[in-house]
């Protein structure tokens, strides 16, 4: 730059005298002259913009102290926004004909004060022509009757803030009108201290106190820094009103009412505040930051596939049994022997493999040894949704989410959500924006068809925040809502809108509160550290809740009751003294594809005429169970990862008739499942959940007995006994399943492998519980245990590798028919006294016991089975006492007679038959997201797993 040789910084200093006007006139001269005064935004342009008595801190309310990004940028808008109002004048000049010859009338300025022109503002505009300013000296003004404006004018206070007083009830019926730098206060015969009915208004830094400020539509208003103390602002059918950068305090009601639909009568401010809207800069974000902790879960690959595995079966002496080295001279021969435990149940004492058994084939063998073979196949777990496996967890490894389970950006859900965008853009009613509400009882009220827009305000201190009803719809991003003493935000009455990219924090009661056929979206919040629940659903309340961060809330995250009936999915919700989501009470919901960790009470809790479809979703490394369903909860729980819970995969009561199906349930601290009838007999609830819920809209006791909808959901098909299909139920702490149950209960179709003590333990079962096509394998213990006084039906399933007996009963009505009992430590079979069994049409070896072992006074029908040898000769069938109970009809005996005989299980194939069988989880679905990830955290079983409670089972 050329500047006679003098360096920038003089320059510079020397801009820096200039005055507004001369410093556009410079910025004119060249680019370099326009670069130099751009250059001025830390200094002349931040003291114009704060110097300025019309405008305050750019940041002002919420932020003081953090600068714009551009001094200039904001003085620029602000004085844009001040002139808003005299945009008319240029309309009404350009409709006049012959404007061109008609020579502008300047506007004066009238003085109101003490040895001024005027002494009241009453005079002053009675003499006031068109767009005139009349400046307020400092002093008090009272006004003894109503003042009518009738002709557009501005009213200034001259001086600080706070030095121009003004006790006026103003009616505004011009078409346009601005007022700055004043304090309204109401006159002594009315509370209203301004109000429109169809122009526009405009106030800049003003302070208002314990008063009312109405305007109707189709009137328009435009607020700016100004404070309301103890006001309320009634907003009636305005098209468009915009609110900014100003501090509600003290409101004994609502500090903002929004009531009406827009009017579609518009005046002439509405397409000018429309465009100084969209001129301005956005709050909705290019992209999104976290705002917690970072969140880790390792991913990791196990690719188990059903493995073909050879039984050998060996020589004619006193072999070895092939799943262990032959011993060596002076070892003892026990040492290489399954251990017999209680009830003469067998438990083999070898080393640990990666997948809880070893197969048999894959040991040391003598080469001099005669070998026979039986092929037969072993399914291994199923993969979980994404097509892989979970590991076991590391103890002290931290959690971290595979890609594709870490939360999408606000501006992403945006951009693939057309609709939710839209409602985003879109400015309908009032638009408030960066505003202050504190330390009164209500923040935002809109009602009656109303409609507002809520951006980067902060609501503290206050009852509720925001409070949506009949059939309104608000749109809030970006807010910042906590302290509450009821809930955050309130919808009811079909209430509605987007509530996207909040911090919903440290409410007395939930955080979101939906109900009465409320539908709102809700999208990218964190709702956290609540001391109730974070989002309540309830008396028919809807709603989509997508993609946010639920977490530390005192109950549970998301609560569902009273027919409501939202869509959950995509949500992360961890870290809650409760359940991550309850349903109670008749509620429903889809609940699809989230990530529901580390919560005290159940994942899921699940009672009371719960009805939900649960799907999909990832539910890991809680403290108690990850689901349960309890007394009269319902229910299809289809296609979850359950993973690493402390407690049981899934706890649940078969009264209650849920539906299990196509679920991973892994590597929990007790059973994988268990099922229960009894009813909790706890009458106290933990934390002192077990009183009365309290929903009402500000405390109180409210029943919900009426109003409630009966929708027949094709989602659900109705069921009548409780149902336990097509799951992976394995490396969990204690058996796979566990049943003390008096009810019916379906078990079909599961792979249940490689779990801490039995794959199956029936402790109770006065009705029949049906275990079909089953895979039962490499379990700590048996494949199945059957206690006395139970009824079960054991029918086509593959029971093998385990390290106990493939079957033991002492059940009163036990029939096990069709099965394959293949490659079991202990007997193929064990019956023990006073059980009654039916064995029919079975495969069955073993390789170091009996086929079938019947001890005692056993009845027994053994029929038309094919019974393969084992270890020895005497390994096929033994009969302890000469027992006329057991009875003994065409079965079929195999034995080895030369090297490398090879038995296959053919006609039919190695059972289960799961191919035809299987329904697959909802593969189809969209839940196929939660993919392998496994994470080492320890969630070791410790003693007393046999109880029949689930750890903090009761919820509410």
């Amino acid at each position: 730059m050329e500047a006679g040789g003098l360096p920038l910084e003089l320059w510079r200093m020397i801009l820096a005298y200039l005055h507004l006007p001369d410093l556009g006139r410079c910025s004119l001269v060249c680019r370099a002259w326009y670069e130099l005064i751009l250059s001025l935004d830390s200094t002349r342009w931040r003291q114009l913009c704060l110097d300025c008595t019309e405008c305050r801190h750019p940041n002002w309310p919420n932020q003081p102290d953090v600068e714009p990004e551009s001094w200039r940028e904001a003085f620029k808008q602000h004085y844009l926004a001040s002139k808003t109002w005299t945009k008319n004048a240029l309309d009404l000049e350009s409709s006049v004909c012959f404007s061109l010859f008609r020579r502008r009338r300047e506007r004066r300025t009238l003085s109101v004060g003490p040895g001024h022109e005027f002494d009241s503002l009453g005079s002053a505009l009675a003499m006031a022509s068109l767009y005139d300013r009349i400046v307020l000296f400092p002093g008090v003004y009272e006004e003894q009757g109503e003042i009518i404006l009738k002709v557009p004018v501005e009213i200034v206070g001259h001086g600080k803030l706070g030095e121009v007083a003004l006790l006026a009830s103003i009616d505004q019926h011009c078409s346009t009108t601005r007022l700055c730098n004043l304090v309204f206060m109401p006159a002594w015969f009315s509370p209203i201290m301004y109000k429109t009915t169809s122009g526009h208004v405009q106030f800049d830094n003003c302070n208002f106190e314990n008063g009312h400020i109405q305007v109707h539509g189709p009137g328009t208003c435009q607020v700016k820094f100004c404070t309301f103390k103890n006001t309320h602002v009634f907003l009636h059918n305005v098209p468009l009103c915009v609110l900014e950068n100003c501090e509600f305090v003290g409101s004994e009601n609502n500090s903002v009412t929004v009531e009406g639909h827009p009017s579609a009568d518009k005046n002439w401010a509405y397409k000018y505040l429309l465009g100084l809207i969209k001129s301005s800069p956005s709050l909705i974000p290019t992209e999104d930051s976290d705002f917690l902790m970072s969140l880790d879960l390792e991913s990791r690959d196990q690719a188990w596939s059903p493995r073909t595995c050879d039984i050998v079966i060996e020589g004619s002496q006193s072999p070895t049994s092939p799943a262990s080295s032959s011993p060596k001279p002076g070892s003892k021969a026990g040492s290489q022997e399954a251990e017999v435990g209680s009830d003469g149940e067998r438990v083999a004492q070898t080393p640990d493999s990666s997948d809880g058994g070893l197969s048999p084939s894959g040991e040391d063998e003598d080469e001099d040894q005669l070998m026979y073979r039986l092929s037969y196949q072993v399914q291994g777990p199923r993969p979980v949704l994404g097509g892989s496996f979970l590991g076991p967890p590391l103890p002290g490894a931290s959690i971290q989410l595979p890609s594709c389970l870490v939360l999408n950006s606000l501006q992403q859900e945006l951009q693939k959500d057309k609709e939710a965008m839209a409602l985003a853009s879109s400015v309908q009613g009032c638009l408030i924006r960066k505003c202050l509400f504190r330390d009164g009882k209500g923040g935002v009220f809109v009602c009656s068809y109303g409609r507002a827009k809520m951006e980067g305000n902060i609501f503290r201190n206050l009852t509720y925040a925001v409070r949506c009803i009949h059939n309104s719809k608000i749109v809030m991003l970006r807010n910042d809502i906590y302290r509450c003493r009821a809930s955050g935000i309130f919808l009811r009455l079909e209430g509605g809108g987007l509530i996207a990219g909040n911090n919903i924090y440290h409410h007395a009661e939930a955080g979101v509160d939906i109900r009465k056929k409320s539908n709102p979206l809700i999208l990218c919040n964190q709702i956290h550290h609540g001391l109730r629940s974070g989002i309540v659903v309830l008396g028919n309340g809807k709603g989509i809740i997508r993609n946010n961060q639920i977490f530390s809330n005192k109950e549970a995250g998301i609560y569902i009751l009273y027919h409501g009936n939202p869509v959950v999915s995509g949500n992360h919700i961890f870290k809650g003294r409760a359940a991550g989501i309850a349903v109670n009470e008749n509620g429903k919901g889809l609940i699809t594809e989230n990530v529901i960790r580390e919560n005290q009470w159940g994942g899921v809790d699940i009672r009371r005429g719960g009805v939900p479809v649960l799907r999909s979703n990832l539910i890991c490394f809680g403290y108690s169970d990850g689901v349960v369903v309890g007394d009269e909860g319902k229910g299809l729980i289809e296609g979850n990862t359950i993973y690493a819970n402390k407690g049981c995969g899934v706890w649940m009561m078969s009264s209650s008739l849920p539906h299990v199906t196509s679920n991973h349930v892994s590597y929990n601290g007790l059973y994988g499942v268990a099922v229960f009838s009894q009813k909790d007999g706890s009458s106290e609830f933990p934390g002192g959940h077990g009183a009365q819920e309290n929903f009402s809209e500000d405390g109180d006791a409210i029943l919900w007995e009426t109003e409630l909808e009966k929708e027949d959901d094709p989602l659900r098909r109705p069921i009548t006994i409780a149902l336990v299909e097509s799951n992976s139920v394995n490396h969990n702490g204690a058996s796979g399943l566990y049943v003390q149950s008096s009810e019916a209960l379906h078990v079909v179709t599961n792979v249940i492998h490689a779990n801490g003590d039995r794959g199956i333990t029936v402790a109770q079962s006065s009705q029949l519980t049906r275990v079909a096509n089953n895979s039962i394998s490499c379990n700590r213990q048996s494949g199945v245990k059957v206690e006395a006084q139970c009824k079960v039906e054991l029918r086509g399933n593959g029971i093998y590798d385990n390290r106990g007996h493939g079957i033991i009963t002492k059940g009163d009505s036990t029939v096990v028919i069709e099965n394959d009992i293949i490659g079991n430590r202990g007997s193929g079979l064990q019956l023990l006294p006073r059980s009654d069994t039916k064995v029919i049409k079975n495969r069955i070896h073993s390789f170091r016991a009996y086929g079938i072992a019947v001890r005692g006074r056993a009845r027994a029908l053994v029929q038309e089975n094919t019974i393969f040898q084992g270890k020895t000769n005497k390994t096929i069938f033994q009969q302890i006492s000469n027992n006329q109970d057991c009875i003994m009809q065409n079965n079929k005996f195999l034995v080895f007679k030369k090297k490398s005989d090879t038995w296959r299980l053919v006609n039919p194939p190695a059972r289960p038959h799961l191919e035809n069988s299987l329904r697959g989880p909802s593969a189809a679905h969209s839940g196929q997201k939660v993919t392998a990830m496994a994470t080492r955290i320890t969630a070791r079983v410790e003693g007393g797993y046999h109880s029949n409670r689930s750890i903090f089972c009761t919820i509410l």
